[in-house]
């Protein structure tokens, strides 16, 4: 009886320490698990706004998937690899170990796990991978407690989730696409039965590096499946015999979009308040307006050494690049110079000296904002000294007078400086804060772009949009839509316009602009599509002829952007050796890559506004005959010259008699005139000169041409 007792209180004693053992390892696993990693990084998808994938950006290359969405098979291709008695044991399998226990005693140390799934998803989420026993021994722990908090599918579902398959790839999901460019779910039986090979050593099977070890492990797998009833042995003979039948996905990192993705991560930081690391580890799916065609054009023209002209051939110059769709404000293009690594300086958003490209938003726009001023409208072009300050034209030629739009297409500073004069300072000030710019600079400089801390491409870029869209400015986005990673709009790029011209003056300033490019200071290069803008260029004192910032902003009927050129630091051996028409070149071969048959070639105008009639051009003349006529039986003189084929030219008729000149006429578009009533006394002879209506300007004075007494009396005989 005595005995008994005894056994039952050893018993007894026993049951409670084992008890007390497995309390403590639940205390243990609770206090170890922390559920906040059980969260896995996930990699975030950017997209076109067409839903194609541009990149990914990650930590970890991870897209998690639901257990629901992955085939029985490819779950059975794991079990059987990995954990045979998965759905039997409660975190530990006792077999498993005790034949590893075995083995790590005859080698003498730790040489065979025997970890269970669970175990290796504790391993993987809350350990390190030393081989300790008490690494061991918190594996138990924890793994435990993972039986008792999760069912069997959803701890095979982060297994599954978890796992570093190679390449990148995290999880079966991104494994799949990698290898297979599928979803999880496509997966057949073998190409399940690769994957489930990999983990244990992703480099050494891998299928693109080590095709032949990948598929002797993809066969092993497929062996492990038959020996434990998920396939037939004619099944698992027949799906030996494949191949591996890759079709590589794997997503790599495109050089030209390293400005746009890191511009990209700062909006989404100061719009959405996301760290770039929330971003790289959310799984979000953030929609750009990015142009792929156009992003990798920009590229591209920034590795041609012929567009970036500069003094030292092994230091060439650098520049900066932003484009947007003129509608909407979105993004389609930036680069931020011309060898820009992640994260480094981005010429984008550095300022620069405008030079000329301010004067239509500091200058022209203001002024044809009010009514006494038009494109036509004469300006003076004369050397003036405003109080010490005597800008010159950059050729040292003055006409005296020069219309608005003449100014603007070949770029005269004298009118423009005339003009901000005219105008004012606060008020060109209070357009250009308008247009988004906001600069410190109180003087007549800034009608030439002197302004001491620059612009940026960026805001040049979104400054001359009011241009194109109805003389309304808009906030450019490189995000349209951001998703989290359960597919929930949180975030979208819900634009607002502000007026900072009438229409009118926006369709003026196009018309302007586009008169640059066809024959004033942008008419480098060939365009496929309509294009309008304004050069810029800031010279170096240091150096005849060198240059400091080369600039072109300009547009098409969609898009409007900004190109600089230029060293960071100009010096006597580092300048800028060509202007403005290679900046000029560049846009017009990055917006050439958008053409096509549906391109527009000529800018349509908005309706509700006036055109701007097109410039006249007025001709030379040097042909001018003078004849001896009778009109109505009466003695007349008849002149004949060559008219110009714009019947728009008025031709102001003069004769000269006895040294004195006097305009006796006045003719509309032809290129004859009769002078009746003559003398038949003195010498007398007649100019043209051509006349445009629109500036109220004389052209050049013709050839002189005379008729003289004696061939009057000859033409009578």
């Amino acid at each position: 009886m005595k005995k008994i007792g005894i056994c039952l209180i050893a018993t007894l004693a026993v049951f409670l320490i084992g008890l007390l053992g497995y309390l403590g390892i639940l205390l243990a696993g609770n206090y170890v698990i922390d559920e906040k990693k059980l969260v896995m990084n996930s990699a975030t998808e950017l997209v076109d706004e067409d839903g194609n994938l541009i990149t990914k950006l990650y930590f970890e290359n991870r897209e998690p998937i639901s257990i629901d969405d992955i085939p029985d098979h490819v779950q059975e291709a794991f079990v059987a690899t990995e954990d045979s008695r998965f759905y039997e044991h409660h975190g530990l399998d006792v077999k498993a170990i005790g034949r590893a226990l075995y083995r790590d005693i005859l080698a003498g140390g730790k040489v065979e796990g025997g970890s269970t799934i669970t175990q290796q998803l504790a391993k993987n989420v809350f350990l390190t991978n030393d081989k300790s026993w008490l690494r061991k021994t918190k594996e138990a722990v924890i793994a435990i407690n993972l039986e008792r908090s999760y069912s069997k599918e959803k701890i095979l579902e982060m297994y599954l989730n978890q796992i570093y398959f190679g390449h990148g790839a995290y999880g079966i999901q991104s494994a799949s696409t990698i290898f297979f460019n599928k979803s999880a779910s496509e997966l057949s039986v073998e190409e399940g039965a690769m994957l489930a090979g990999l983990p244990k050593a992703p480099s050494n099977y891998s299928p693109i590096n080590h095709p032949e070890e990948s598929k002797d492990r993809r066969d092993l797998v497929l062996t492990l499946m038959e020996k434990h009833d998920y396939l037939t042995p004619e099944e698992a003979v027949r799906l030996q015999g494949k191949t591996l039948a890759l079709d590589i996905a794997e997503v790599t990192k495109e050089p030209a979009y390293l400005t746009y993705i890191d511009m990209t991560l700062q909006e989404a930081k100061t719009r959405y308040n996301l760290s770039n690391e929330e971003v790289l580890r959310g799984g979000y799916q953030i929609v750009v307006p990015l142009n792929p065609s156009l992003q990798k054009a920009a590229y591209e023209q920034f590795q041609n050494d012929s567009l970036f002209p500069g003094s030292d051939a092994e230091t060439p110059p650098q520049g900066g690049f932003s484009m947007m769709n003129a509608a909407s404000g979105g993004v389609v293009a930036v680069q931020g110079g011309r060898d820009y690594v992640q994260k480094g300086f981005n010429h984008v958003t550095a300022k620069r000296q405008p030079g000329s490209a301010l004067k239509p938003l500091a200058v022209y726009a203001p002024a044809l904002e009010k009514k006494e001023y038009s494109p036509y409208t004469l300006l003076k072009d004369e050397k003036i000294d405003y109080d010490g300050y005597s800008p010159s034209n950059y050729n040292n030629q003055y006409k005296g007078k020069l219309s608005l739009y003449d100014a603007v297409r070949v770029s005269a500073n004298a009118p423009a400086v005339w003009l901000l004069n005219e105008i004012g300072i606060p008020y060109s000030k209070s357009y250009l804060e308008k247009s988004g710019l906001s600069i410190e600079d109180s003087d007549l400089k800034i009608a030439l772009g002197g302004i001491d801390k620059g612009v940026s491409p960026f805001e040049m870029m979104a400054a001359y949009r009011p241009f194109i869209e109805g003389g309304k400015q808009i906030k450019p986005f490189f995000i349209s839509k951001l998703y989290n990673n359960e597919g929930k709009l949180v975030g979208e790029a819900n634009q607002t316009e502000e007026k900072v011209y009438t229409k009118q003056t926006a369709w003026y300033m196009t018309r302007i602009l586009e008169g640059v490019v066809k024959n004033g200071t942008a008419t480098s290069g060939k365009s496929e599509v309509a294009v309008a803008g304004k050069t810029g260029t800031t010279s170096y004192e240091g150096v005849s002829g060198g240059s400091r910032d080369a600039w072109f902003v300009g547009f098409t009927p969609e898009y409007v952007g900004a190109v600089w050129m230029g060293y960071d630091r100009t010096t006597d051996s580092h300048y800028l050796s060509g202007g403005s028409e290679y900046p000029v070149q560049l846009f017009k071969e990055v917006v050439n890559a958008s053409s096509n048959e549906n391109s527009q070639k000529e800018f349509k105008k908005p309706s509700g506004v006036k055109d701007m009639e097109k410039p006249i051009s007025l001709p030379t003349i040097n042909d001018v005959k003078a004849e001896f006529d009778f009109l109505y039986g009466l003695p007349a003189v008849k002149l004949k010259w060559t008219a110009s084929s714009d019947e728009r030219v008025v031709y102001h008729i003069y004769e000269i008699k006895d040294g004195e000149r006097e305009q006796i006429a006045e003719v509309d578009g032809t290129g004859e005139y009769t002078r009746n009533s003559i003398s038949f006394f003195g010498s007398v002879s007649y100019e043209v000169v051509p006349f445009n209506p629109l500036t109220d300007q004389e052209g050049e004075v013709s050839n002189e041409a005379s008729v003289s007494l004696f061939d009057r009396f000859k033409n009578s005989e």
